[in-house]
């Protein structure tokens, strides 16, 4: 960390960078330093403000798409994670200030309208990628029990059902099995929550009519490609979360269920 500068000025210089549409700027330097020096507990003392700050920054241009405001709250996501990922490692906040930042992580992630993955000349946007890597590292708060973390597997699937005009199409539901599987490990939320919440998700994904007639796929794709990316997690991840066996049949229930004409008992 540069001597001849105070930590308040640059901290604000790269939260400003976070939101640059150079990616050298923004995902090349800015991103690193913040989580190194978070990492390192440069900002052990400052990190509610820290967070306080990044979560104002899921604000910035809330709504709009295809503007370069996505950036700052993407990113701002991604920091948000790291402060968190800091109390999971070294407990220095009170439980309420990892909840609300929860809280903000969630709502911001529903409210998302920019669901662009990489952009060309600028660099990854990544909204809902960086979305689900945020609650990745919370569901792993010890801060969070049953209820908070079923919350997040509502987010989940509320993330995966709205009405989209492109379907995920760089990693994201890869990356919100990951973070679904974050909250199994935690081993605390009952198998008779998460039959009727795979199942909701099932329903959507088995739809094959579009808000765009000229895409059937529209609006069940992303439950489709999540409800795969989570048998991939389940079957070959490590740590498998204790119901393993029993999601497993339940997540190829509905794969066969939303696959009848390639997994039907005739296979024909």
């Amino acid at each position: 960390m540069p001597s001849d500068r105070p930590l308040d000025e640059l901290t604000a210089e790269l939260t400003r960078m976070l939101g640059d549409p150079d990616p050298a700027l923004r995902d090349g330097t800015a991103y690193p330093t913040l989580t190194t020096w978070i990492e390192r507990g440069v900002y052990d003392d400052l990190l509610a403000g820290l967070g306080d700050g990044m979560a104002m920054g899921l604000l910035v241009g809330i709504g709009e798409r295809d503007t370069d405001t996505v950036f700052r709250r993407s990113f701002s996501a991604l920091v948000l994670g790291e402060c968190i990922a800091r109390d999971n490692v070294r407990p220095l906040l009170p439980g309420g200030k990892i909840l609300e930042w929860g809280d903000r992580l969630t709502t911001w992630l529903l409210r998302e309208r920019d669901l662009r993955g990489f952009v060309p000349g600028k660099g990854w946007a990544h909204g809902v990628a960086h979305g689900a890597d945020a609650l990745t590292v919370l569901a792993r708060s010890p801060h969070l029990a049953t209820p908070e973390l079923t919350v997040l597997l509502d987010v989940v699937a509320d993330r995966l059902l709205l009405p989209v005009d492109r379907l995920f199409s760089n990693g994201e539901p890869d990356r919100l099995a990951f973070a679904t599987v974050a909250v199994l490990r935690r081993n605390v939320v009952p198998l008779q929550v998460l039959e009727p919440w795979i199942a909701r998700i099932a329903a959507a994904a088995g739809t094959r009519a579009g808000y765009d007639e000229r895409d059937p796929y529209l609006v069940g794709g992303n439950a489709e490609a999540f409800l795969r990316a989570l048998y991939l997690q389940l079957s070959l991840g490590s740590r498998p979360p204790q119901l393993r066996s029993d999601l497993l049949l339940v997540v190829v229930d509905a794969l066969k269920s939303t696959n009848h004409g390639y997994l039907g008992a005739t296979g024909e």
